[in-house]
Formats: C-alpha cells, sequence, structure tokens
C-alpha cells in the first residue's frame, strides 16, 4: 500500500549517511565489475577456443547445458549492461529509506529493490535465450553468435529504429529519466513494496531498451565493444537533458543502417539470380 513519501530533496543528516551510501555504491559497483569480468572471460574463452565453460554452442543440436550457458551469458550480460543506468535510482530509493527510519534495514530494501528490477532483465534473459536457441535452429546466427541473414539484419535494425520514435518507448524512458518522480509516485513500505518497486521499475526500463538489445544478434551476441557502446548510449539515453532526441536520432541512424544492408543483401541476391 502506498504511503506519503518524506522529501527527497533535503539533505539526509542521519549518522551513518555516508557509510550507507558507500556500502550501497560498493555493491553497485561489485556487481557491475563482476558481470563485466565474465562477459571478458567469455570473450577470451571465444577467442582462444577454450572450451571450459564457454557459452559457444557448436553446429549440434542445443541440449540443456547449452541453453543454460548462453542463459548464464544473457543474464550477465543484461546486469553488467542495465546495473549502471539504474544506480541513481537505487541510491535515491537508499536515501529516501534512511530518511524514513532513523535506523533500519536500508541495506535489505535497496538491494530487494536491485534484485526486483534484475529480476525483470533475467525474464528477458530467459527470452533472449530461447530466440537465439531457434535463430541457432534456422541456422540464421553463426556458432560465433553472429547473425548470418544480412536481409534479417536488417529489417532488426529498421524495427529497432522505428521503436525508438514509438509512443511506448517514449513512455517507458520518461519514467526512466525520472528517478525522483519514480518513489514519489510509486512509493511501497517494507521488504515486499522494495522488491515490488524494483520490478516496475524493471518493467518500465525492459520496456525502454529491450529492442535495443536485439541489434546483438546482428553484430554479434559476444561482441564486447558493441555491448559496451549500448551501455553508454542506455546511459546517456536516460541521463542527458536531451535523451528524447538522442532516442529519435538513434533511431533515424538505425533505419537507415538497416536499409542499407537489407537492400545490398536484395542486390547481392538479384545478382546472384541473373547470374
Amino acid at each position: 500500500m502506498a504511503s506519503t513519501l518524506p522529501s527527497a530533496t533535503r539533505p539526509d543528516a542521519q549518522p551513518g549517511t555516508l557509510s550507507s551510501r558507500a556500502v550501497v555504491i560498493g555493491s553497485i559497483v561489485g556487481i557491475t565489475l563482476l558481470a563485466w569480468a565474465y562477459l571478458a572471460y567469455q570473450s577470451w574463452a571465444m577467442d582462444h577456443m577454450d572450451l571450459v565453460g564457454m557459452a559457444m554452442p557448436g553446429i549440434h543440436a542445443w541440449g540443456v547445458w547449452d541453453l543454460t550457458l548462453v542463459f548464464i551469458m544473457w543474464t550477465a550480460m543484461m546486469t553488467g549492461m542495465m546495473v549502471p543506468s539504474v544506480s541513481p535510482v537505487v541510491l535515491l530509493f537508499a536515501r529516501i529509506q534512511r530518511e524514513r527510519r532513523a535506523h533500519g534495514q536500508v541495506y535489505i530494501a535497496s538491494w530487494l529493490f536491485l534484485l526486483g528490477y534484475l529480476i525483470v532483465w533475467t525474464g528477458f534473459s530467459l527470452a533472449a535465450t530461447l530466440v537465439q536457441w531457434g535463430l541457432h535452429a534456422a541456422m540464421l546466427i553463426s556458432p560465433a553468435m553472429v547473425g548470418t541473414s544480412p536481409l534479417l539484419g536488417g529489417a532488426v535494425l529498421i524495427a529497432v529504429g522505428i521503436y525508438q520514435w514509438t509512443p511506448a518507448k517514449h513512455a517507458c524512458l520518461a519514467r526512466c529519466r525520472s528517478p525522483l518522480a519514480f518513489p514519489l509516485n510509486d512509493w511501497r513500505d517494507g521488504s515486499g513494496g522494495a522488491l515490488a518497486m524494483g520490478l516496475r521499475h524493471g518493467l518500465y526500463c525492459t520496456g525502454c531498451c529491450w529492442l535495443l538489445m536485439l541489434v546483438l544478434f546482428v553484430v554479434g551476441v559476444m561482441n564486447l565493444l558493441w555491448i559496451a557502446l549500448l551501455t553508454v548510449f542506455v546511459l546517456l539515453e536516460k541521463a542527458l537533458p536531451r535523451g528524447l532526441w538522442i532516442s529519435r536520432v538513434s533511431g533515424g541512424a538505425l533505419i537507415v543502417w538497416g536499409g542499407w544492408m537489407g537492400s545490398a543483401a536484395l542486390r547481392g541476391l538479384l545478382d546472384g539470380v541473373g547470374a
């Protein structure tokens, strides 16, 4: 049940403010670094063909182990990409928790909020794993996890670009770009409330960014450069004053890129037929 929220803008003079803030920041940084360390290892393992724990199934039909490894890879990837962009909301949530309690479970509530957020992205990771499984079965993605169909790649890029202009994208982005408005409008008390708020914010964030993640099926699921670029883009889209225009400009660029890729593939097919 929602409750009246105290001011989230006044200085917090409670004892232990700096230490509790440091713990929350340390948790965010630690989770992010662990996720990126795992991704770096996966990239290294693929380059050196280290088959121990490598999330790169072969050309054979996938089994449970293959699905598990790819799911872990996607989960680590989404954690490393999305935790930095949600960190302002987590820190604001922790600050409000400190103001509401003279002494309380600030850490637990903050971690539950982040857990709820990551549960949503874990659900997306499961969906992405199943999509990759389907692409693998249809031979539309290589064992190195790069799309093999320029026509499909062009269609994906165009779809992502169009979504960047849709009301659904802008509505979700607006919620993600207003960290103060979110807890003020959607506050819930208790541990269950913290988890529920994290889930709710995760849904808005997924609605904002889910289609962008499909670009990785075009450029390479384990392309660390593109993973880093998308991470920075998501962060800037949410944080910069002109975030909505960043979304629109990027959408136009993706449509042009997708159109070029698709038309080049069509020309290649027509030239092959005419030869």
